[in-house]
This record gives C-alpha cells, sequence and structure tokens, in this order.
C-alpha cells in the first residue's frame, strides 16, 4: 500500500472515500503523523493509483463550472 491522498479537511476525505468506495477500490486511513495537518491520510494498494487518480480526476471536473 502506498499514500495516495492528503486530504486537509474531512469533507476532502469524504470525497475520496466516497470516490474510491463507488469504485470498489480497497484503502486505509492513516492518522496523520502530525497533528493538526489534516484528518487522515488514504493509501491504496500501488497498481490501484492510477485508476484512483484517474476516477478522482473525473469527479473534480464534474464540480468544475463550464466555460
Amino acid at each position: 500500500m502506498a499514500l495516495f491522498y492528503d486530504p486537509k479537511e474531512d469533507l476532502d476525505l469524504a470525497k475520496v472515500k466516497a470516490v474510491l468506495d463507488k469504485a470498489g477500490i480497497e484503502y486505509f486511513l492513516r492518522r496523520e503523523p502530525v497533528p493538526g495537518i489534516g484528518p487522515m491520510q488514504v493509501h491504496v494498494a500501488e497498481e490501484d493509483i492510477p485508476q484512483a487518480e484517474k476516477l478522482l480526476r473525473k469527479e473534480e471536473l464534474k464540480k468544475e463550472p463550464p466555460r
């Protein structure tokens, strides 16, 4: 497992968890090494990182206003 995402707040963490859950990508959460930086770090299997990144980018594009 490798570090995939380091959210800065709980809402960001919830968004990432929802994307990974929907795709069936397994992950685990690890507390930040330094208190106060963010809630938890999201780790996924190294082979899942490209797919997880693609899904997260796709989710972000949905939320951008049209140009």
